[in-house]
């Protein structure tokens, strides 16, 4: 028989390695996330799983914190007309400008030793403005007409409108001008020949507390410290982000523990949280974050069905939005009207609203000719059946039951839809941004604070093949007077005028409803209860941004 002794300390030898093993464990973060990006270039695609991975290895010049406020994080003060760095100015035109000066932090050094300088500033700017580069935010870019370069570190960005946002610069990803200059010498093909995707674990693409290390595509990527960091020093040695596109796959990854946690911005659904929470609570924390993520459905405005108003309407009042978000969500998904969120100042509630009513869609639909019924759906005088395609991201098990109500509500009318889902991959790498779908496509926008929609919604913002695809206004909104308001906008520095703009925005927006509103979304984050410092933003910019004070202890 063993002495009781040797038991004894054989069991706190087991404990001990077993405290050893688990404080190993907690120098690696695994995350699971549902998406991967199409692409890792920081200006192109608009991909929420990007925006996650790349802000743990870069910074943007500025960025919204937790608390909503307009901070520096790769400059080291911002420009205000207070402080000096900040000066309205006439443009070439005559028109009012602003000019603000950005100093880049003195330590920011790409990850191959090359600093982060002026030069970068003024290629990323090049390549924005480039008619052909594709990318995302040609605004932006259009209205930054010059650069003055003061310094290695220092510039004086010259913007050819004063804009109540003048100094928020958080699009602005810099490119290293000593790695894509070649690879831009094309540009019509540079999306294709970016580093960012041919060689996308080069160090001298990133600036961040991370560098990426490894990448499977549609598998995961490994990022390991960034040892010419400036900042503060992350305290996990790796962070693997897999992506796990099933739902309740990523459930099991995480119960198995071949996952730490769930990101927020890019995991469970609301109703998957809530019952999780239910079972497992006692093992996680779970933080529930709503914010501006706006659940909707873009409608291609070239299909002529859609290109009808009176279609248009009677697909909202044919759904009943209220029971949909109680019953998936419990309630804690509010039902959208606008793509504007309550929790922002500018949320008008006095605008046009579809609430559930059959007996009005059955109207609409009969006034726009679609009248005859046969089996069960509508037909018009031509024969052509009432029919469209749905699609959103497969896999995503929220989505895909919002379809079945949509689907199932929409059969009630007589309206045949028709659902066919996608990779998140394909489906925003090309389905969506070159505007492929043929009718419905549902996903999310999120935004910062009071974020103008100019992208989305003015009509040179439309991508075609002519521009690269560049733009996001993928539905084909044409609209004069909501041109007129995105430009009248963003100039107006009057608080009380401007909430008026955004009240008549709103309302143009839902009575041409080029855009199904659905809900807004609340995020939950999934954590293990011994990680410390994840802080939800509830906006665009992603907890990532803050990592290296992510801690185990």
């Amino acid at each position: 028989m063993m002495p009781l002794r040797l038991i004894r300390f054989s069991l706190c030898l087991i404990i001990a390695l077993g405290f050893a093993a688990a404080a190993m464990a907690k120098d690696r973060l695994t995350i699971g996330i549902t998406q991967f990006p199409s692409s890792f270039h920081p200006n192109i695609d608009s991909m929420l799983a990007k925006t996650y991975i790349q802000a743990l290895t870069r910074r943007p010049l500025t960025a919204y914190n937790k608390d909503w406020k307009l901070i520096c994080l790769l400059c080291t003060k911002l420009p205000t007309f207070e402080n000096g760095l900040a000066k309205k100015e006439r443009t070439p035109k005559g028109a009012q400008g602003v000019a603000a000066t950005y100093t880049l932090h003195p330590d920011a050094t790409w990850g191959d030793g090359v600093p982060v300088t002026s030069k970068d500033v003024v290629f990323t700017w090049k390549v924005g403005r480039h008619a052909k580069s594709g990318v995302g935010d040609m605004e932006f870019y259009r209205s930054l007409y010059k650069i003055d370069v003061i310094d290695d570190k220092t510039v004086t960005l010259h913007f050819d409108k004063l804009s109540f946002e003048y100094n928020s610069v958080s699009g602005f990803e810099l490119l290293p001008a000593h790695i894509e200059t070649p690879h831009f010498s094309n540009p019509e093909k540079y999306k294709t020949r970016t580093a960012f995707d041919t060689d996308a674990t080069n160090p001298g693409l990133v600036f961040g507390p991370y560098m990426l290390s490894e990448v499977v595509s549609g598998s995961h990527v490994v990022l390991r410290p960034n040892a010419t960091w400036y900042g503060k020093k992350p305290a996990f040695k790796q962070i693997v982000i897999k992506v796990i596109g099933n739902t309740a796959a990523l459930e099991a990854n995480l119960l198995s523990g071949d996952i730490d946690m769930v990101a927020g911005e890019l995991g469970f659904t609301v109703d998957q949280a809530l019952a999780f929470e239910k079972r497992h609570g006692q093992r996680f924390n779970v933080i529930y974050k709503p914010g501006l993520i706006y659940e909707h459905i873009d409608l291609n405005l070239d299909n002529p069905i859609l290109a009808d108003k009176r279609v248009r309407h009677a697909l909202l009042h044919a759904v009943d939005r209220q029971s949909l978000t109680q019953q998936l969500f419990g309630g804690k998904q509010p039902v959208a009207n606008s793509n504007v969120n309550p929790l922002d100042w500018v949320h008008a509630k006095d605008i046009p609203t579809y609430a559930y009513n059959p007996k009005r869609a059955a109207k609409l639909l009969n006034d726009a000719g679609w009248n005859i019924r046969r089996r069960g759906i509508r037909h018009n005088k031509q024969g052509q059946p009432l029919r469209l395609e749905l699609m959103t991201t497969a896999g995503n098990r929220s989505r895909e039951l919002v379809e079945q109500v949509l689907q199932s509500q929409w059969k009630g009318a007589g309206i045949d839809v028709r659902i066919r889902n996608e990779p998140a991959r394909v489906f925003f790498g090309r389905t969506v941004t070159e505007r492929k779908f043929t009718g419905l496509a549902m996903y999310a926008w999120i935004s910062a604070p009071e974020s103008v929609p100019r992208t989305t919604l003015h009509s040179s913002h439309i991508p075609t093949s002519d521009n690269n695809y560049a733009g996001q206004n993928y539905t084909g909104f044409k609209n004069a007077e909501m041109d007129e308001i995105l430009e009248t906008i963003e100039t107006e520095l009057d608080r009380e005028k401007r909430r008026k703009l955004w009240h008549r925005l709103q309302t143009i927006y839902a009575k041409e409803l080029p855009v199904l509103p659905l809900y807004f979304r609340a995020n939950p984050f999934i954590l293990p209860k011994w990680l410390h410092g994840v802080t939800p933003t509830g906006h665009q910019h992603p907890s990532t941004l803050w990592a290296e004070y992510w801690t185990s202890e």
